[in-house]
């Protein structure tokens, strides 16, 4: 659906230009799944997040925003998601990354905006990305 959208519902996509593209991102992806034919319901929570994200990336987008994409899925397949996440950032994709765990920000961001009760308390850059930092602001301290 989302590649359609970005086409038009006037100009299908082609089952050959379909198969290619599920092809590519089941390889760039390592999507676990015995054929593409696969449904999507029957493939473990991290491949069906991997999935998700390989319809948006199809779109080509300059900006993705993820929402606890690693949430409720195994340690391996988040290593992977997080290691995607990370490689499209630095290849100039803009990427909004929210998460409830700290280390997993830790891993994956190079700019951060610390939220607390719906309100931006802070931003952080680069080096001053640190856990400390971000604890006492989100404790209700200054990071400085």
């Amino acid at each position: 659906l989302a590649l359609q959208s970005k086409r038009g519902m006037l100009h299908a996509i082609k089952r050959k230009e379909a198969e290619r593209i599920a092809d590519e991102y089941i390889q760039k992806l390592q999507i676990k799944t015995p054929s593409r034919e696969q449904a999507i319901k029957n493939l473990s929570g991290g491949n069906q997040q991997k999935v998700i994200l390989g319809r948006w990336l199809a779109t080509d987008p300059s900006l993705l925003m993820l929402d606890e994409p690693t949430r409720g899925i195994d340690v391996g397949t988040k290593a992977e998601i997080q290691k995607i996440v990370v490689d499209l950032a630095q290849k100039g994709m803009a990427v909004i990354f929210v998460s409830s765990e700290l280390d997993e920000m830790l891993r994956c961001c190079t700019r951060m905006t610390i939220l607390r009760d719906k309100r931006k308390i802070g931003e952080l850059s680069g080096a001053q990305i640190e856990k400390n930092a971000i604890m006492k602001m989100i404790a209700g301290g200054d990071a400085a």
